[in-house]
């Protein structure tokens, strides 16, 4: 009969055999990370044998594992007796094996979760430690591919499909929180919208495919001519808003001046046929008396309102006179 907590040499030989069937890497460091246990995971993917591992230092075998990473890693494994784990997210591997999955081929190295396991010794000192490497591929390419794809998804729920700006929502909620921000910092910021003068002409005249591509023209000259903090946007139809942080409304009028003549000096052609057209815009500055973004906007509006009434191919700063029109 066998003592209790005593394993017959046969179960010895099946749990061996076990470990180095598994598919997961299995290694077994002493304190001096000398390699005391490497079954065939760790064989078939480092292409190091057990003969050539056994009794080698990880970081000679390993030179670009970095050993202060790897010592603060193990540093609470050897003296609390805890585990410790290493999370692909955090770092993608330990080891840089190849990946050689043809399912998750996108990626050139091995996405890797490790276990850090306390072997404790019969005086109950921990005198070695195990590492579990477990081969997570096809679990990180797959979650990156997720978030790649949210992200798309996001930027699309974004963007006005035919300019590529931002779309209407999008934008007026951007306004949103530049208004809030200029309330709490009392910053100087000015909206300028402006649309296409006789557009409905254009669609008439030459069609809706030509109309789209002059929406197209325009968004990329406005694009040209704005700066990088500058939001950009497709109110709608042909009508566009330009959100201009730390601008007063005079810097403004030299932007929208400097848009409008790009504007009327350009010719779109569509189908053999020369397209000329212009634009109006309307400007207003923050005032700390506003209710909202959409007072705000109002402002820009009736300027751009004016610049229509005033014969359109012009730009108009918002005034109180205004309100009265």
């Amino acid at each position: 009969m066998e003592e209790a907590g005593k394993i017959d040499i046969q179960d010895l030989h099946w749990l061996m055999d076990m470990l180095q069937s598994i598919d997961v890497g299995l290694v077994v460091l002493d304190q001096n990370y000398d390699v005391q246990v490497w079954n065939n995971f760790m064989e078939n993917h480092s292409g190091l044998s057990s003969a050539q591992s056994l009794g080698k230092n990880l970081f000679d075998l390993f030179p670009d594992v970095s050993k202060e990473w790897f010592y603060r890693k193990v540093k609470s494994v050897f003296m609390l007796k805890s585990h410790s784990f290493s999370n692909w997210e955090q770092r993608p591997y330990l080891f840089k094996f190849k990946n050689y999955r043809p399912i998750t081929g996108s990626t050139e190295f091995m996405y890797q979760d490790v276990t850090f396991i306390p072997l404790v010794s019969t005086s109950g000192e921990v005198t070695q430690i195990g590492l579990m490497v477990y081969d997570v591929t096809n679990t990180a390419i797959n979650k990156r591919e997720l978030e790649k794809v949210n992200k798309e998804l996001e930027r699309l729920s974004k963007t006005d499909g035919l300019t590529k700006l931002n779309n209407r929502a999008y934008w007026e909620d951007c306004l949103k929180n530049e208004f809030l921000r200029c309330k709490r910092t009392g910053a100087n910021t000015s909206v300028l919208m402006f649309d296409i003068d006789h557009f409905k002409k254009v669609n008439d005249t030459y069609g809706h495919q030509a109309g789209d591509e002059v929406i197209r023209v325009v968004a990329q000259k406005m694009m040209d001519a704005i700066r990088t903090t500058d939001v950009a946007g497709r109110y709608g139809g042909e009508e566009f808003g330009l959100i201009l942080p730390e601008t007063s409304s005079e810097n403004s009028l030299i932007v929208a001046e400097r848009l409008r003549k790009s504007i009327e000096d350009t010719t779109v052609i569509h189908d053999g046929l020369e397209i000329k057209f212009t634009i109006s815009l309307g400007i207003a500055e923050f005032d700390a008396q506003l209710d909202n973004h959409t007072a705000w906007l109002e402002r820009s509006d009736k300027a751009l309102y004016h610049s229509k009434e005033s014969g359109r191919n012009n730009s108009t700063i918002y005034t109180a006179d205004l309100e009265s029109e």
